[in-house]
């Protein structure tokens, strides 16, 4: 079971790209994937949900239960929403 990201909602703190970048950086080192769906759904609620659908195509609805803490996102929707946020998925060793 994954638990909760926080207690407190960081998506009012999120108003710059480098917070938002630290804060999924922190969330992706966990290789929790419930982890990471609920820290980009707390970016996605920064920037507007609303905006982010229509941005990558699918509903809020199905963002919101991708990006929950029990979604599993597929690539493609995790691609989607990086897109959105204009943000870039990153491999280093």
């Amino acid at each position: 079971m994954t638990e909760k990201l926080y207690e407190y909602d960081f998506a009012a703190e999120l108003d710059d790209i480098e917070s938002i970048e630290i804060f999924l950086e922190d969330a992706f080192e966990t290789n929790d994937p419930g982890y990471i769906a609920q820290a980009l759904s707390v970016v996605a609620r920064s920037k507007g949900m609303g905006e982010i659908a229509k941005k990558t195509g699918l509903s809020r609805e199905q963002l919101y239960r991708s990006l929950s803490d029990k979604g599993n996102p597929t690539l493609q929707t995790l691609l989607a929403v990086l897109t959105a946020l204009n943000l870039h998925l990153k491999v280093t060793a």
